[in-house]
């Protein structure tokens, strides 16, 4: 089992699509712990060990019921904050055990449901980042979810790092012989990262040009309290926005779940439309992206390599390493100014 850094059970994370946690338990997997998600019958989210404290059986495997979630062997239930409620056979003059279920903070947004494994982490609970509580809410155009062999850490990375575009996404996202010379100011301060790119309103990739306008800003987004997602923000000169937002949820150090969300601003793209025309496109991008990542974890557990070298060009790395590695500490509050060649 891996060591994680505890920061990051303080953290929030995506665990499951909303469609998909119902009356049924599910059973989820975060940080290498299983939890169980269930939705009560008041409405209320449950979030739990998902073991029996009785005989151990997973209680994903049981059921919703008036008091609680009930496990499928013997029929004890725990309500949301995991506290027997029912020990069925006892007398009514039995006492009843004071037991209690490991419970997590869950909380459910942007037709996500988002756990934080520490529940005794009172401070900022349930804030998650501005650039996610922002997002327009009519907005939301889809969401889709995936499993990639990956260290989540490193596809963060790859997903807010643009150096790579032009040789796993040619033609598709940027083109090698077409660099421009741009401005990128990184500030990090708390935990927060912020990297917005100056001198390209015009992009040189197949998707620009099908689907975008003159832009007035691109922005990168990282904030350790949901320190598995990330987003990238497109304003554009017209006074539209588009927002990608993904989310990387470990379930080991090997297997990451992935989840993504995209978002308009002011902008005519219907449901159909973005599913129909866009998304084919932004999929082809995603796989390329888990290609690369999974090739990357493959080959960097076959040498037994650590961190690898980096320059100035790297300008997400440290700040993620801030928060998913046990061995770094944080600089403080930082703004400086890159020149590089995108």
């Amino acid at each position: 089992m891996s060591t994680w850094n505890p920061a990051l059970y303080r953290s929030w994370f995506v665990v499951a699509q909303s469609r998909r946690v119902q009356r049924t338990p599910l059973s989820v997997t975060l940080l290498d712990r299983r939890w169980v998600i269930a939705r009560l019958q008041s409405g209320e989210l449950l979030a739990l060990d998902d073991c029996c404290p009785h005989r151990h059986v997973p209680l994903s495997m049981g059921r919703v019921t008036p008091a609680g979630l009930q496990c499928c062997y013997h029929g004890w239930t725990f309500d949301a904050n995991g506290r027997c409620t029912t020990v069925p056979g006892l007398t009514p003059q039995a006492c009843m055990p004071t037991v209690r279920v490991a419970a997590a903070q869950v909380i459910e947004r942007d037709g996500l449901i988002w756990l934080k494994a520490d529940a005794q982490d009172e401070v900022g609970s349930s804030t998650l980042p501005a650039f996610i509580s922002g997002l327009p809410a009519d907005g939301h155009r889809f969401s889709w979810r995936s499993t990639w062999n990956a260290r989540a850490v490193d596809a963060l990375e790859n997903f807010l790092d643009p150096m790579h575009t032009h040789f796993v996404h040619p033609g598709l996202v940027r083109r090698e012989g077409q660099r421009q010379s741009i401005k990128a100011t990184v500030t990090r301060s708390e935990g927060a990262l912020q990297v917005d790119y100056d001198g390209q309103p015009q992009q040189n990739g197949l998707l620009y040009r099908l689907f975008e306008s003159p832009r007035a800003g691109e922005r990168a987004h990282f904030s350790a309290a949901a320190a598995g997602s990330a987003q990238l923000e497109y304003r554009y000169k017209n006074g539209s926005a588009l927002f990608f937002t993904l989310h990387f949820s470990p379930e080991s150090e090997a297997v990451t779940r992935v989840y993504g969300t995209f978002h308009v601003e002011n902008r005519w793209a219907p449901r159909w439309a973005v599913r129909m025309f866009a998304w084919p496109f932004l999929l082809r991008v995603v796989r390329q992206d888990q290609r690369v990542v999974e090739v990357q974890a493959a080959n960097r557990a076959h040498f037994g390599r650590g961190a690898g070298l980096s320059t100035e060009l790297d300008l997400v790395r440290p700040s993620l390493d801030e928060v998913w590695s046990l061995r770094s500490h944080s600089p403080g509050d930082e703004t400086r100014r890159v020149e590089i060649m995108l």
